[in-house]
């Protein structure tokens, strides 16, 4: 029988030999964040072990756990409206404490323990907000406001500190925006060279400066803002002409620098929000309405095709609200859409069908092609473990055949 086997995969062999590989992409189910009752909701990060997940619901914040739901997290003092900017590996949330629901009067947060802190803020500020957090508890964001806020770093265990390292020419490192476990925190500066273009840049731990990573300078850009890190330091953004003009959405690593993602269908501009370690990027891009997005490594599609079956009442084409705003390395993604008309906060969960190799949903004729270039040695598709031992070989042909077969 296993030879029997081995002759029906050279005969697949021989029937792909002249065809290239589809892309597997990925189907997902979305779970609402959305609590009875509430007027609005939103998912705002999640960790990198796609563990966990911080939103809020109205005024509250909250903490989604994949094993367990939703969990309200506790007050904020003397700021009764939180917003909930970033989550590690541990459930620890980094967030936003403010008067009102546009953000008066910020603190910087971390909710653990069933407790809101309000972290220190440096010496003679008065007003400061947390971005991200790594899981060393590291959290970054900003000081003061307008042309005279900076980038800063704070901590439960002392008082936060303002990030005093500049541009190589000078510019002020005005927001940071994320900082991965390595210890790279990225955000945004000033060009002191020319008010209208905004600098991107990363800073490693033991840099003298941060590093400015450029703009798509090949279509006109000259501006930059890193919005998305990933534990391993990959980074993701928006890159424009003076600050705005003709955004794309980004992918920044060490070995090829800043790379052009590919608009998705029915957008004009596009900005990456978050990224993984495997390099693919979420964000929000722009057209009619906010159209959130998923670059998988070979392309951007619109997060409303790939839920998987109907969707059960989403939608993430119209309005202009929508958005994807973070992406953990096993595919979780959150961010906020249309649900039977109210905005409302998703998770969106990573689906694999066993054997749909091509990722369209179900298993035919199809998915022979990229099946048989994964067993031959073509990069690992999930769903081309056929018998689900971590391994991808022989040992899956029969299995495979008897899918397709019905067997």
């Amino acid at each position: 029988m296993f030879e029997t086997r081995k002759i029906i995969f050279a005969v697949l062999v021989l029937l792909t030999v002249s065809q290239v590989a589809s892309a597997q992409r990925a189907k997902y189910t979305i779970v609402s964040l959305g609590q009875p009752g509430e007027m609005v909701s939103g998912g705002q990060a999640v960790s990198p072990n796609g563990q966990y997940g911080a939103g809020f619901t109205d005024q509250v914040a909250t903490l989604w756990n994949a094993k367990g739901g939703i969990l309200n997290l506790a007050p904020v003092p003397s700021r009764p409206f939180s917003v909930p900017e970033g989550v590690n590996d541990f459930g620890t949330v980094a967030g936003i404490g403010a008067t009102t629901f546009f953000g008066s009067s910020p603190l910087p947060v971390i909710w653990k323990n069933d407790m809101a802190i309000i972290l220190e803020l440096p010496a003679g500020q008065t007003l400061g907000r947390a971005y991200g957090l790594n899981n060393a508890e590291v959290v970054v964001g900003s000081v003061n406001g307008g042309s005279v806020e900076v980038a800063a770093m704070f901590s439960e265990k002392s008082a936060g500190s303002v990030i005093t390292e500049t541009l190589p020419n000078g510019g002020i490192l005005r927001v940071a925006y994320g900082i991965s476990n390595t210890g790279r925190i990225v955000g945004s500066g000033t060009n002191p060279n020319n008010a209208a273009v905004t600098s991107g840049w990363y800073l490693d731990p033991g840099d003298a400066t941060a590093t400015n990573i450029g703009a798509l300078v090949e279509i006109g850009h000259n501006s930059a803002v890193p919005f998305g890190v990933s534990s391993a330091g990959l980074i993701t953004g928006s890159s424009s002409l003076n600050s705005g003009v003709n955004g794309r959405a980004f992918l920044w690593t060490d070995d090829d620098g800043m790379k052009e993602l590919p608009l998705p269908p029915g957008a004009t501009s596009a900005s990456g929000r978050g990224v993984n370690d495997d390099g693919w990027v979420v964000g929000n891009a722009g057209g009619v309405t906010s159209l959130p997005f998923i670059y998988d490594g070979s392309g951007t599609y619109l997060l409303q095709d790939v839920i998987a079956f109907d969707g059960d009442g989403w939608d993430l084409t119209a309005g202009t609200s929508n958005a994807a705003f973070c992406i953990s390395n096993d595919g979780t993604i959150f961010g906020r859409g249309l649900l039977n008309g109210q905005l409302t906060g998703f998770a969106m969960i990573r689906t694999i069908l066993i054997g749909d190799t091509n990722g369209d949903g179900e298993v035919s004729l199809l998915d022979v092609s990229p099946f048989v270039i994964t067993v031959a040695g073509g990069p690992f598709l999930e769903a081309a473990d056929i018998n689900c031992d971590g391994e991808i070989n022989l040992l899956d042909v029969g299995p495979f055949v008897d899918l397709l077969t019905g067997n």
